[in-house]
């Protein structure tokens, strides 16, 4: 079984996360991708956000009636600032024969090293790194070939390439927020949810 992981705060779900998660689905022969919603995002601690259960109705939503894809709450369940290297040493001790995949965007290369416990990171999967438009294919590759060196230990690195597609969860934010369309940017019956549920407008709960 081979399993890819790719975490984020989904908030919401949008078509640049789909064709990212569908890419590295095919490049790597991955038998499922998991995504996974984090908690709180240590990167986006304080930040006001959709509650977790909106944002893993929309992605239930988003991958309706497609069984490659699950929606895991791991990180929701277990609360707090959520760390990939916990989720990642829950989904081995669940499935000790699996290959993990961690699928990351270019931008999230540059700044692994500052995780939390990166080389236990990348003892637990590959890192499958998904360029992202305006990076040259040059400093990607490059970043791959360093990290080794820059953990202090070994690193599987797999570089993919995919659409340039510039969407973006703020984006879709700001758009409900001041009452512009987001068709064709998420799935229809996520884009119904958020307007059923009144998310991202002015002053609405979360």
């Amino acid at each position: 079984m081979r399993v890819g992981l790719m975490g984020g705060s989904f908030d919401p779900v949008h078509y640049g996360h789909l064709i990212l998660a569908e890419t590295c689905r095919e490049a790597c022969e991955l038998d499922e991708v998991w995504f996974v919603p984090a908690a709180t995002p240590p990167h986006k601690i304080g930040q006001a956000r959709a509650a977790a259960r909106h944002r893993l109705a929309m992605l239930q939503l988003a991958v309706t009636d497609q069984p490659e894809y699950v929606v895991s709450a791991v990180e929701v369940e277990r609360g707090g600032v959520s760390y990939t290297v916990d989720t990642l040493e829950r989904l081995r001790a669940d499935r000790p024969q699996a290959s993990l995949n961690l699928l990351l965007g270019s931008d999230s290369l540059r700044d692994f090293p500052t995780w939390r416990e990166p080389r236990r990171i990348a003892a637990l999967a590959t890192l499958v790194v998904v360029r992202r438009a305006g990076q040259s294919e040059h400093d990607v590759r490059r970043w791959c070939d360093e990290l080794p060196n820059r953990l202090g230990g070994t690193a599987n690195c797999r570089v993919v390439e995919m659409p340039a597609i510039e969407l973006s969860s703020s984006d879709l934010r700001q758009r409900v927020a001041t009452g512009r369309s987001i068709r064709f940017r998420t799935p229809q019956l996520v884009e119904e949810y958020i307007d059923r549920e009144g998310l991202y407008r002015t002053g609405a709960a979360t």
